[in-house]
């Protein structure tokens, strides 16, 4: 799958000695959705900042679909639309004026047929002569991915996209991410909801204290690290672990009238099989049994306080 953009041993150190990126190597490839995770200050929006040419590196280099972003920045520049954090818009302006604007600044022609376009994906469309001030939350948020695409770029950088926005409106942008994505843009995104990441990424990297400790295909990354939980509802609550079974690491509810097996998604199979054979000859009975596959949030919390307890 041909890259879009390119990142090599990307190192950002601040004039207060905090080091903020640590030698970051990640490419990104041409129309997927990749998702950054990371706790609050492992340096999600530093690397995008630099990506976007907001935040100059201490060291390393990225292109941007062939283009190095500090020595042709106008041209790596215009491939990219940034959704920010922060909504900083001009509060007086209208709609339509503000996403114009953004248009013309990149030194696009005006297509007010694109600008109709986005604003009604958007669920906009209505609001085009009203002032910025007038808008709710989550139309300010829409109207931040209107001005990032008002110049028609190949790259979306989404940093925390839904944050403060309810949950219907949520699924509705996490619809639009998908559509823009089938419509050939290729989108990055950071988020505190890792539910959004398991919905739409088809990658995901995990960064914390500015270093990026896995990049992997989403179905993998869950099929490779997660794991499964079989309960079995006993006849009979145990007051401990039989002796024959303690090996398979077994666990018992408070009441003891649950038995827990937890085994990696791999194995699964023959250890089940092979579990409940065990227990039928140690005379233990079950009524019932249900099994749960972790998600992507319980491998996010494995891999970052593992790595936290390693620093």
């Amino acid at each position: 799958m041909q890259d879009v953009i390119s990142i090599s041993n990307l190192s950002k150190t601040y004039a207060s000695g905090f080091s903020a990126l640590k030698n970051v190597d990640l490419t990104i490839h041409r129309g997927e959705i990749f998702a950054l995770l990371g706790p609050n200050g492992a340096g999600k929006t530093t690397l995008i900042s630099i990506v976007c040419g907001i935040v100059n590196p201490s060291s390393g280099s990225v292109t941007v679909d062939g283009h190095d972003i500090q020595r042709d920045y106008r041209a790596s520049r215009s491939l990219i639309g940034l959704v920010p954090q922060e909504l900083s818009t001009d509060a007086f302006e209208s709609v339509w004026n503000t996403v114009t604007f953004s248009r013309g600044l990149f030194g696009k022609a005006a297509n007010p047929a694109h600008i109709e376009k986005m604003l009604r994906a958007l669920s906009l469309w209505d609001k085009k002569d009203n002032r910025i001030i007038t808008l709710s939350g989550g139309m300010k948020r829409r109207l931040m991915i209107a001005k990032a695409l008002s110049h028609e770029p190949q790259i979306l950088f989404l940093d925390e996209p839904t944050a403060g926005v309810d949950v219907e409106l949520r699924r509705d942008m996490w619809q639009l991410v998908r559509d823009l994505r089938d419509s050939g843009v290729t989108i990055i995104l950071t988020t505190h909801y890792i539910e959004e990441a398991e919905e739409m990424a088809d990658r995901i990297g995990v960064i914390t204290h500015g270093e990026l400790i896995l990049v992997e295909e989403k179905c993998e990354l869950m099929r490779k690290l997660g794991k499964k939980q079989l309960t079995l509802l006993l006849q009979q609550p145990l007051s401990h672990v039989p002796t024959e079974l303690v090996s398979r690491g077994l666990t018992l509810s408070g009441d003891g009238s649950e038995l827990i097996y937890t085994y990696d998604t791999q194995d699964a199979d023959a250890g089940v099989a092979e579990l409940l054979k065990e227990l039928a000859a140690a005379g233990i009975h079950y009524k019932d049994l249900r099994t749960e596959q972790s998600s992507l949030e319980d491998i996010f919390v494995s891999l970052v306080s593992g790595r936290s307890k390693k620093s």
